[in-house]
């Protein structure tokens, strides 16, 4: 199958049809989740009218002075009666008795024993906080799609919801494939390389907010990669595989990807890094036979396989921030591919680091955007506008 462009590669994993996953959680285990539908208050906030400030409860008059008969503080449930002249002491987040009509701050009082002055006559209804201020029953507090951050756990626990239906984080598989591979800990052996791509394709998926990640490393021979990618969708929504997919002696994913029943939706996209790359599905499960090299697997990992996570977790926009930015660097492109290369970006300026090479991390390691340089550029100029894939997650 001849090559396609990356415009083409990203329509087919954004238009890959889902079937969305849910689940009910705790509210304590929902942090970072997506809202599979929207939440209605089933009470107003705050749920009876309540003191803004620390002072005193009354009903304005022409007078300043008021006889104080009574005291409300947080969570009292006991009902006041004010009569016209009276006046109750009351704290922040108190029940405001029902003849007062307004709260005047400490500040502007003063007290001689049960009696109070007021200094400053507030407008009427200062510092009452009316019923269903801030939301009212029934009404659509937070919609199908919003993640939930700490304000949002927050403010739904403090309209009493205890769980919420959100969509459930795929679980991931990844595949580790190569005789060369060696773990690290040990003196490296002769013709062995240290193993790094499970370690870092994990970490790249905890970003995600992925942690249910299954780790699988198989020999190259096609019996024991077919074994470990029957394994990897048995217990998995998504199975990466690291390695393998060229067209090697010793690289089998492609044949036990197709004896595993997994059909393949592209190979093989006009660029670089992460020419050699491979997406298919079974049923609704999604395999990326990710390049071996390291930086190729983890540019493929975030221009590809995070967006197609995101989706599975509900997600409005799927893709990584892209930002405008001019460079700092003049770079030729004389491969005709789009490259993505590591970059630097300080405000709106970016720099291309030294050290592209697909087998090389040590510019990733510094990097915090992959700056895209379209396949029909075969120049960039310094000072000429760029698009740049944040890496800021």
């Amino acid at each position: 199958m001849h090559m396609i462009s990356v415009f083409k590669a990203l329509q087919i994993v954004e238009l890959a049809e889902l079937k969305p996953k849910t689940q009910k959680l705790e509210l304590s285990d929902s942090f970072n989740k997506i809202l599979a539908q929207d939440i209605t208050s089933p009470i107003n906030m705050p749920p009876f009218r309540q003191s803004a400030m620390d002072g005193y409860a009354f009903k304005l008059s022409d007078s300043k002075s008021y006889k104080l008969v009574a005291e409300s503080k947080a969570g009292d449930n006991n009902k006041i009666r004010l009569k016209a002249g009276q006046a109750a002491r009351i704290f922040t987040g108190a029940l405001v008795p029902d003849e007062a009509d307004t709260v005047v701050i400490q500040e502007h009082v003063n007290r001689s024993n049960n009696t109070i002055i007021i200094n400053k006559l507030p407008k009427r209804t200062a510092n009452v906080r009316p019923i269903g201020e801030q939301v009212q029953k029934g009404e659509i507090v937070l919609k199908k799609g919003q993640q939930l951050n700490a304000a949002a756990i927050g403010f739904l626990a403090g309209i009493g919801i205890p769980e919420v239906l959100v969509h459930k984080t795929p679980r991931v598989a990844i595949i580790v494939t190569g005789n060369e591979l060696q773990q690290a800990g040990k003196d490296l052996e002769a013709g062995k390389i240290y193993e790094s791509n499970s370690i870092m394709l994990s970490s790249a998926l905890k970003t995600t907010g992925i942690t249910n990640i299954l780790t699988l490393r198989t020999k190259d021979t096609f019996d024991a990669t077919k074994s470990v990618i029957s394994e990897a969708l048995e217990n998995s929504d998504v199975v990466l595989v690291s390695g393998g997919i060229s067209v090697g002696d010793y690289d089998f994913v492609q044949e036990a990807l197709k004896d595993n029943g997994v059909n393949e939706l592209f190979y093989k996209v006009n660029q670089k890094p992460g020419k050699p790359l491979w997406f298919g599905r079974k049923n609704d499960q999604f395999v990326f036979g990710l390049p071996g090299n390291p930086a190729s697997a983890l540019s493929c990992f975030y221009i590809y396989v995070t967006p197609l996570l995101n989706k599975m977790n509900g997600a409005k926009d799927i893709h990584l921030k892209r930002i405008k930015a001019k460079s700092l660097t003049d770079y030729k492109n004389t491969t005709g591919k789009t490259l993505f290369l590591k970059g630097m970006l300080n405000e709106n300026m970016v720099e291309i680091l030294y050290g592209q090479q697909s087998s090389m991390l040590h510019s990733f390691a510094k990097s915090n955007v992959l700056v895209r340089i379209p396949n029909e550029m075969e120049l960039l100029n310094k000072n000429d506008d760029v698009e740049c894939i944040s890496l800021n997650i």
